[in-house]
Formats: structure tokens, C-alpha cells, sequence
């Protein structure tokens, strides 16, 4: 991996809501974990030697835009009725949704399946890069809101946790 790919995979973490991001491949290992609004890059060995990443300032944190005066509550209010009641896990980031870690394996949960907190409940591919979600919940799976290889949107509810 090139030191411009580690600097941008080190952005892509920097803007998104992840807290924790692990990479590997040909037995380079990447590690990012984001404490605060600092991404403290932890790489393990590489076989070949590599030139160190440039120190990145920490990232600016986004501020939300607030919503336009004229937009119309009655949409809101719909969406919010198209989630059953319960504690929402939603998307991080944009990508592909995998309920399972491998085509042929059984899904990470199933509705009615108890989780803890910071249980993997699927896999979102972006970028070639598969990020693991985590519950945010200790509770039973009450419903699964998208099918397995769908597109999701950021902040799109995945799973209900009753």
C-alpha cells in the first residue's frame, strides 16, 4: 500500500462517523482508531519498508447545516413512521450493505436474535474497504430494515433493537 492510499484512507475515516477502522492485505496490516476528532494511524510491520505518513491535523469537525425553514414537517413524520419504535442502528457511511460475512455463511444476526453493545450485526462496503457495524444497543434484533447487497446512504436505518 502507498503512502497516498494510507493518507486517503486516513481522510475517509477522518470525515466519516467510524471510530475504529481495520485494514489488511498481503500481509500489511492497517489500523485506524479515532479518539475524539483525532485518527491515530497504527500500521504493523510491512515485510517492505515504508516511507512514514505525512502527520495529518486532526480533521474538522462537520457542523450540520440546519434544515430549510421551508421544508415540510409531514415528511419527517413519515419517515419516522416507516421505523418501527426501538433503538436504531444506522449507516456510518455510504456503500453496500452485507448481512453476512461471506456469500455461502449465515447472516452476522437474524430478527429475534439477542445482541450487546458493539456486537458485528453486518458489513458495509465502500471503496473496496469492508467496515463492520456494530450495535450500539444491547437488546433483540426487531427487524432488519435493508436486504443483503443493497446500496445505503448515510444515516439510513439499518436495524431496530427493541
Amino acid at each position: 500500500m502507498k503512502v497516498e492510499q494510507v493518507l486517503e484512507l486516513v481522510k475517509a475515516v477522518s470525515e466519516s462517523e467510524l471510530t475504529e477502522f481495520k485494514y489488511e492485505e498481503d500481509g500489511v496490516k492497517l489500523s485506524l482508531k479515532k479518539t475524539s476528532d483525532r485518527i491515530i494511524p497504527a500500521a504493523a510491520p510491512a515485510p517492505a519498508p515504508m516511507a512514514p505518513p505525512a502527520v495529518m491535523p486532526a480533521a474538522p469537525v462537520p457542523v450540520p447545516m440546519a434544515a430549510p425553514a421551508e421544508a415540510p414537517a409531514p415528511a419527517a413524520a413519515e419517515e419516522k413512521a416507516d421505523v418501527p419504535a426501538g433503538n436504531v442502528v444506522k449507516s456510518p457511511l455510504v456503500g453496500t450493505f452485507y448481512a453476512a460475512p461471506a456469500e455461502d455463511a449465515e447472516p452476522f444476526v437474524k430478527v429475534g436474535d439477542s445482541v450487546k453493545e458493539g456486537q458485528v450485526l453486518a458489513i458495509v462496503e465502500a471503496m473496496k474497504l469492508m467496515n463492520e457495524i456494530e450495535s450500539d444497543y444491547t437488546g433483540t434484533v426487531k427487524e432488519i430494515l435493508v436486504e443483503n447487497g443493497q446500496g445505503v446512504e448515510f444515516g439510513q436505518p439499518l436495524f431496530v433493537i427493541g
